[in-house]
């Protein structure tokens, strides 16, 4: 079993950027798949990114293709999302989530985070 705790959202203008923190804790770290995941208001949850328990692979979902950086520090249990170029769309509750089971990186995902808000303002 693994317990996920977020960090580093917040409040930040349109363009700016945020790096956000899941650290895990337990052991095997490395035998999780890791996602980040999102909610806004009014709004089904819905995929962000995810990374392979060796960091090789990532996926993104087209909305922050080009503007969000997903990586693992495996020496750390750490996973972050580094969200550059934000949009007022980005605004949500993110959300950490792993699994220790397959490989398909949009995946079910078994264990979540309680989510940091992400705010961004126009």
């Amino acid at each position: 079993q693994v317990q996920l705790v977020e960090s580093g959202g917040g409040l930040v203008q349109a363009g700016g950027s945020l790096r956000l923190s899941c650290a895990a804790s337990g052991r095997n770290f490395m035998s999780y798949r890791m996602g980040w995941f999102r909610r806004a208001p009014g709004k089904e949850r819905e995929f962000v990114a995810a990374i392979s328990r060796s960091g090789e692979n990532t996926d993104y979902s087209d909305s922050v293709k080009g503007r969000f950086t997903i990586s693992r520090g495996n020496a750390k249990n750490t996973v972050y999302l580094q969200m550059n170029s934000l949009k007022p769309e980005d605004t949500a509750v993110y959300y950490c989530a792993a699994d220790p089971q397959g490989y398909w990186l949009r995946g079910a995902y078994t264990y979540w985070g309680q989510g940091t808000q992400v705010t961004v303002s126009s």
